[in-house]
């Protein structure tokens, strides 16, 4: 089966408000980080970039795709991204020409997420509110599609693992790193969602203590995503 290319595509970075309440996200905890400005969420940055694969390939994607994304470099508010396509399913997110987000994108999800042993975290459980179908629009992701059919965005998937850590894992400025997403279905507005997670691996390196989770996650009791995901949950001084 013939699936049609990605292509490139350019969106300006945008730091939406519900992010502040970890300090990485605003202006003085940043600065007081070393950085030289509020870091806009490696999340809102990769539901933008949603909207490459499901421009391409429409809600098979959404419903049975996936992506591994790793955010190596901060972007700022206000910063310029210019998406380029490298071969058939790899994208770079540049900001003046460097390089601060990669990102593989499949059409269909090879490798499962399974669940490993490890620490549990408290399970996670609301309503899927209207929210989780906007936040791609509000973070530069203009298709329709999440609208017109009252499902979630992708981008909600590593949302609630960024909720695990910051809820039970973090007391202070923090940085996802890295997620690998499996899309197992789609989550109708409405539904109630519950997710599950445990702590793999934690792990010490120059910038501070890692920790790797396995997050699965049901609507209504049906499997929809699962995530592997990383983050630096306490910053070296």
């Amino acid at each position: 089966m013939t699936f049609a290319p990605l292509q490139p595509w350019t969106v300006t970075a945008v730091n939406l408000p519900e992010h502040a309440d970890n300090p990485i996200h605003t202006e003085a905890g940043a600065r007081a980080a070393g950085f030289g400005g509020a870091l806009v969420a490696g999340v809102t940055t990769y539901a933008a970039m949603a909207h490459l694969p499901v421009t391409a390939w429409g809600r098979g994607w959404i419903s049975h795709g996936g992506s591994a994304v790793r955010f190596r470099h901060p972007i700022l508010d206000g910063d310029t991204i210019e998406c380029r396509v490298d071969g058939e399913r790899h994208v770079t997110a540049e900001v003046d020409g460097n390089a601060r987000v990669e990102a593989d994108f499949a059409i269909t999800v090879r490798e499962p997420i399974v669940h490993r042993d490890g620490d549990e975290l408290q399970p996670i459980e609301f309503p899927l509110d209207a929210t989780w179908s906007d936040y791609g629009r509000r973070s530069g992701d203009d298709s329709t599609v999440y609208a017109e059919d009252g499902i979630a965005h992708p981008s909600s998937w590593p949302r609630i693992a960024n909720q695990f850590c910051h809820e039970q894992l973090v007391t202070g400025p923090w940085i996802h790193v890295r997620s690998r997403i499996a899309h197992l279905g789609v989550a109708p507005i409405g539904a109630t969602i519950r997710a599950v997670a445990n702590v793999v691996k934690r792990v010490d390196s120059r910038a501070g203590e890692r920790a790797i989770l396995n997050v699965f996650i049901t609507a209504d009791g049906r499997d929809v995503a699962a995530v592997e995901h990383e983050a630096i949950i306490s910053l070296t001084s």
